[in-house]
């Protein structure tokens, strides 16, 4: 049996992806063989020189076209937001598979279709997936299962953080993550969806309620071509921003425990900090994605003269997912979680079974993200989420 894919896309997360796709069946046994068969995109030329570097058979640049292909099994979306919804709902109703990369679309609304179309379609054996990537650097899942064990006991508080700087300079010029037509949110559903996640993947726990400010720092920004040293695009002049730059929020989780996000593209000089911490009544553990290889825990049931939080060095065989790569020590980076997705998504295929993040997780967090919006329009007051999902992975 072999799956043959189509990716709907082709830029930083189509290149993200390709490797993924690449990789997997090298250093994995897979099920199934799986062949990057087609990737789409609107500019012919662009699309046909992503194919050739990043090894896809062959490109088109209509993708209604190629969802209707009897050729194609899976269907990976890495465009903008305002397109994950159509695209996705029709795969699932072509009978493909289908990864769509977070967050799962630009309102809840959305979301709840493509929810409601995974359903349907799971009951024919389709499988849906969300790209909630980062669940699977080892470290994190890792940091997940020994939750699970106890190791920290009852969660009381956990602290999540993306921190990026990529949008300090006002000079950077208005591109399409800035604009909430194709974006949906700014900091919040770009990276603020990935702590989200990330907190209930971690604690099995739902957010149930938040209070949260957003804020844009630049309202205006240089068009495409405006001075920007970019061509090819002939603008001039300044565009509004109209998504968030900043947001910080508190979370009550579903045993009652307190949660603090904060995403921002306006933290000078951090690069792509993600970071969470969860403490509990016999321990804490903590992650930080610019040192993804490795946890901090503490151990509070240890003798009172070796207390201290110790550094656990996540590139064992016994760790997850890394037995497939290199010996012991021999660091894992960004890109290998894109790997370790695939690897996932085409276990459940095979095996009949559904993965995760399901498009149902991918819509509790998007009711997360309207409810921050929400509560941001009304001074901060606290907004309950309704019909929270349990968050798990399938491994």
């Amino acid at each position: 049996m072999t799956l043959k894919v189509a990716l709907i896309g082709y830029g930083f997360m189509g290149a993200t992806h390709s490797v993924g796709w690449r990789q997997a069946p090298r250093m994995f046994d897979l099920p199934v063989d799986v062949e990057m068969s087609v990737v789409v995109g609107r500019n012919a030329d662009a699309v046909a020189a992503a194919a050739q570097k990043w090894g896809w058979t062959e490109s088109a640049t209509d993708w209604r076209e190629v969802i209707a292909r009897d050729d194609v099994d899976i269907v990976d979306i890495v465009t903008p937001g305002d397109s994950h919804a159509e695209i996705a709902i029709a795969a699932l109703e072509a009978g493909k598979h289908v990864l769509v990369e977070k967050p799962l679309a630009n309102t809840v609304d959305e979301a709840e279709a493509m929810a409601d179309a995974a359903a349907r379609a799971a009951e024919r054996g389709i499988r849906s997936m969300v790209g909630f990537t980062y669940r699977r650097v080892p470290a994190v899942t890792f940091l997940r299962d020994l939750i699970a064990q106890g190791v920290v006991g009852t969660v009381q508080q956990v602290r999540a953080a993306y921190r990026q700087d990529w949008l300090v300079d006002p000079a950077m010029p208005l591109a399409w993550r800035l604009q909430k037509e194709h974006a949906g949110s700014g900091a919040l559903g770009d990276i603020g969806a990935h702590i989200i996640d990330m907190t209930q993947f971690a604690t099995g726990l739902n957010v149930e309620a938040i209070s949260g400010t957003i804020d844009t720092i630049v309202k205006e920004r240089p068009l495409l071509g405006a001075g920007s040293g970019l061509t090819g695009i002939a603008a001039e002049g300044f565009g509004e921003v109209t998504v968030d730059d900043v947001a910080i929020f508190t979370g009550r989780l579903s045993n009652g425990a307190l949660v603090s996000f904060e995403a921002t593209r306006f933290a000078t000089g951090r690069k792509n900090a993600l970071t969470i911490e969860v403490s509990g009544d016999k321990g804490a553990l903590a992650f930080d994605l610019e040192d993804l290889n490795s946890l901090q825990f503490y151990d509070r049931t240890a003798p009172d003269d070796r207390q201290g939080f110790t550094k656990i060095l996540v590139t064992e065989a016994q760790h997850p997912y890394v037995g497939a790569w290199w010996p012991a020590g021999h660091m894992l980076g960004y890109e290998h979680g894109f790997s370790h997705q695939v690897v996932d998504l085409v276990t459940a295929i095979a095996e009949g079974t559904d993965p995760h993040p399901s498009f149902a997780e991918g819509l509790s967090v998007q009711r997360v993200l309207d409810a921050v919006e929400r509560s941001s329009d009304n001074e901060s007051a606290w907004v309950r989420i309704a019909a929270p999902v349990t968050t798990t992975i399938g491994r």
